[in-house]
């Protein structure tokens, strides 16, 4: 009884500072303009209540709020900004001052070494060393050239599992999930450089997915206080890093192994993985990289890249599906470009129709409708409304890519208007914001190369090797997962190309 009522009395305590604390410092804020909240909960209760996944109900306050509108979430204030001038002015015109990350939650905490990772850092110095050693050290045109190899036998055994698969069940085949083990087995290779068995895949895997299920927002992520009430969750957090740090430590240790043997035989192993860039990576200041660190990074170049591009993959089919005579011009593109061998990357580049569907995949479905949360490194000014350095600032990504005032019928899914001197548009941002999939501006996804190698590849080949067909009308409904996926999972039937 005495438990419950401190518990009580440190809420109610709690609840008194945080409001007057928060009235004294807001009262001078110019916020832009946003639905009425309660006292303490803010907008939170509202947001749960409606039973609707975020980005549905900040859809639905577009029309009413505009393109720059605030949430207050418990203890956070968000600013949803769902404008393309009003992004390219923040990420592109004013970019150093955007740059930043918001406060984590306690769990994200513990799983990114307080913030210890390129996606997470702080804009400053220790983030350019994470994200220049990723990019250089692995990301580069030249070092992704090196994995070519891996992919090309990550898509034949993609191929031979659909080929498998299909023929155990009259046809059939589930495109997510076959998407992602190929996409997580080119990521394995590329991060550790080696050559491993199929049920050590599976293993690492599903880990990355309960880390992942681990990270999905609680109440008290908004509402600090209410932290005592889920000390049960945190500590299966911490059990969950436990597993993550002693699955990784081995395959860790064993490339370290290969390394200080020099045994590291280019037939079976890649010459170079991303864990190799961090065994010698040092910040100024900073003795070598602890495991924790060393897991948790490789963890991110894991995660980062699989389910965005498993899931690109996921829409891609469905469209294919939805419109055979856009499949045919890409099977078209594809025979008259390679002949009868097998598609490579290099023919990628000539195929104007296959980039230009995936530019239309990925403005209509980008694989997350929010870009990562930014934060600014000093109170800033945006369409003349007041930008605190402790608001998270999200950038609203369909209401940039499906503007009518951008795009000529923009819920029309539709390829050739990219082709034949149409509609155009650079998804770094550097020319204009049309569209940004991968973010724009200091913190855009440094994976955007490797990522649209793997979605052309992936795409090309499975159109190559396939004709896709309706097994039961495709539903467009979307669900959120750490990505946005088709609400009923893809299940699709495929016929072998003659």
């Amino acid at each position: 009884m005495d438990i419950i009522f401190s518990l009580l009395a440190f809420i109610l305590s709690s609840f008194i500072f945080f409001f007057f604390s928060r009235k004294s410092n807001s009262k001078n804020l110019n916020l832009p303009p946003g639905p009425p909240c309660l006292p303490f909960f803010g907008n939170l209760l509202q947001v749960t209540r409606s039973g609707k996944p975020f980005f549905e109900y900040v859809r639905e306050l577009l029309p009413k709020y505009g393109p720059i509108f605030t949430l207050k979430m418990g203890t956070r204030t968000m600013i949803i900004i769902s404008s393309a001038d009003l992004a390219h002015q923040a990420l592109i015109e004013n970019g150093q001052k955007f740059a930043s990350r918001p406060k984590e939650n306690p769990t994200r905490i513990i799983f990114s070494c307080n913030k210890f990772t390129v996606n997470s850092a702080l804009y400053g110095s220790v983030w350019r060393s994470l994200r220049k050693n990723l990019v250089q050290g692995m990301l580069s045109t030249s070092r992704l050239r090196e994995f070519q190899n891996v992919r090309n036998s990550a898509m034949d055994k993609f191929i031979s599992r659909l080929r498998s698969e299909s023929d155990s069940n009259q046809g059939l085949v589930w495109v997510l999930k076959n998407a992602r083990f190929a996409v997580f087995c080119i990521l394995l290779s590329m991060c550790f450089g080696l050559d491993l068995e199929e049920e050590t895949i599976e293993a690492v895997d599903q880990l990355m997915k309960t880390v992942l299920i681990t990270l999905d927002p609680r109440i008290d992520d908004f509402m600090p206080i209410l932290s005592p009430l889920f000390s049960k969750q945190k500590k299966k957090a911490m059990e969950v890093r436990e597993v993550q740090i002693q699955t990784l430590l081995p395959l860790i240790e064993k490339r370290r192994a290969l390394i200080k043997n020099d045994n590291i035989n280019t037939n079976d192993v890649a010459r170079f993985s991303y864990l190799d860039s961090l065994f010698d990576f040092k910040i100024e200041g900073k003795k070598e990289l602890t495991t924790p660190e060393m897991v948790t990074l490789c963890s991110e170049f894991l995660n980062g890249g699989t389910d965005t591009t498993a899931t690109a993959m996921e829409w891609a089919v469905a469209r294919l599906i939805e419109n055979p005579s856009i499949q045919s011009k890409l099977y078209e593109e594809i025979k008259s470009t390679v002949g009868d061998r097998k598609l490579e990357e290099s023919d990628v580049e000539k195929m104007s129709y296959l980039n230009a569907f995936v530019k239309e995949l990925l403005r209509k479905h980008p694989p997350t409708y929010f870009s990562l949360t930014h934060a600014v490194t000093e109170p800033a000014k945006l369409a003349g409304y007041d930008i605190p350095i402790n608001a998270n600032v999200e950038f609203y990504l369909p209401g940039i890519s499906e503007d009518p005032k951008l795009w000529s019928k923009p819920e029309k899914f539709d390829p050739e208007r990219f082709l034949s001197g149409g509609e155009d548009a650079d998804i770094t941002g550097v020319t204009g914001v049309k569209m940004m999939p991968f973010g724009v501006g200091r913190r855009i996804c440094p994976g955007l190369g490797m990522a649209m190698v793997h979605v052309n590849l992936m795409l090309g080949r499975l159109v190559q090797e396939f004709e896709w067909l309706e097994d039961s009308k495709v539903d467009f409904g979307e669900k959120l997962e750490f990505t946005v996926v088709m609400k009923n999972t893809l299940r699709a039937r495929i016929s072998p190309r003659a």
